[in-house]
């Protein structure tokens, strides 16, 4: 981890502002980015939130559904489990 050398106080409502520098670094967006808060031991560490596939966890080509994001990989597989499935009730069927 690196340092960035700067420091913030905690405000009385319990607020950290974070510098305008670092959120241009990350492309953060006031009103529409979110971060992820972790912590580890004595650490709390932030990380700018991008919703992943909830089957792989990957979040490139992701659309939302029903508010989770699926990967368009991801939908294929469903898509070709589905169709094998269909294809079986049909034979089935018959």
């Amino acid at each position: 981890m690196k340092s960035t050398g700067i420091i913030r106080g905690v405000d009385k409502m319990g607020r950290v502002v974070i510098p305008k520098e670092l959120r241009n670094k990350l492309g953060v967006k006031n009103a529409e980015d979110s971060f992820e808060i972790f912590t580890d031991d004595d650490q709390i560490i932030l990380k700018k939130y991008q919703p992943t596939c909830i089957f792989c966890d990957n979040f490139a080509n992701s659309i939302e559904y029903e508010g989770h994001c699926v990967c368009e990989n991801c939908i294929k597989k469903l898509k070709s489990i589905l169709d094998e499935q269909q294809i079986k009730e049909d034979i089935e069927g018959e």
